[in-house]
């Protein structure tokens, strides 16, 4: 392979591996901590997808912002989102079986998909970047790797290393970890569980609606999007290890290496490599590769 198409395809794989970690960094920490099953996590991803769609002209003609006014927009009403969900649904699952959590979370995402369908149409939309992004930058003599997906993959480092920082250095952090541990003994030690749940799951929303957002200009935006996003995050959750935020990174740019060089090399085969990767390292550490957040 020539080394500007190998240095293309890692750089591909890094964006795309990146944006993984966003959204199932949620989900492990919501599957971790609370101990449900959301199976809705990949509509957060939609939903974050079509806000980028669908508030860029609304902020423009009224606060005269752009994509990042969108961006930032859209953060808020997806905590806000989360913080209403959680109270409303989430809240009552935490000593409920398995099977209902997964009957509700999937009656969320029949919601989601309707709503999606009455509001903006059943439609491909794109979403363009932002002009300071739309350029491209020169690989070698014939080939250019665009701009915005290196704004990306920034984009999704600084989150992951704000979100390393409050997982390590906080207070809240060292509950959260807490609680993906023990959640009984947090509550007996006086924590404000509920505040504590909330927090989790609003912030879960707000990640995977972030990376739904920033990826539009890349992948564009479309029905059932978030079905297929989940099942991969899935699989990027059970690698890493249930509630490890550094197990999710580290899967995630595994599982984005996995899949791009797959398509490369093995187009027949790549949408089968990613789970002989993840059955091989369930064989090795049945826990996945980290235990803790």
């Amino acid at each position: 392979m020539d080394p500007v198409v190998f240095l293309v395809q890692c750089l591909n794989a890094v964006q795309y591996g990146l944006l993984l970690f966003l959204v199932a960094s949620g989900l492990t920490l919501i599957f971790g901590i609370m101990g449900v099953i959301n199976l809705a996590h990949g509509s957060f991803y939609m939903i974050g997808a079509y806000m980028a769609f669908a508030l860029a002209p609304l902020v423009e003609h009224t606060v005269g912002g752009g994509f990042f006014a969108t961006l930032a927009l859209g953060v808020v009403l997806s905590v806000v989102l989360g913080y209403v969900l959680e109270w409303c649904f989430f809240s009552y699952l935490y000593e409920r079986e398995h099977l209902q959590q997964v009957l509700m979370t999937y009656a969320l995402i029949l919601v989601f998909e309707e709503t999606r369908s009455i509001l903006v149409g059943n439609d491909v939309h794109g979403v363009s970047p932002p002009p300071s992004l739309a350029g491209t930058l020169p690989l070698g003599e014939l080939m250019t790797y665009p701009v915005y997906r290196l704004f990306v993959s920034g984009v999704c480092v600084l989150v992951a290393l704000g979100l390393f920082w409050v997982i390590t250095r906080t207070r809240l952090g060292m509950t959260v970890r807490a609680g993906a541990s023990n959640r009984e003994m947090v509550q007996a030690m006086g924590v404000d569980i509920k505040f504590l749940y909330r927090v989790v799951f609003s912030a879960g929303v707000a990640l995977a609606a972030l990376a739904g957002a920033i990826a539009a200009p890349v992948s564009s935006v479309y029905p059932g999007m978030g079905n297929q996003v989940l099942i991969i995050c899935f699989v990027v959750v059970v690698i890493g290890g249930i509630g490890s935020i550094r197990g999710a990174l580290l899967a995630a740019l595994l599982v984005g290496f996995v899949e791009t060089f797959g398509t490369v090399f093995f187009p027949q085969a790549a949408g089968v490599l990613v789970y002989v990767l993840m059955a091989a390292i369930l064989l090795w550490r049945p826990e996945g590769l980290f235990r803790t957040a």
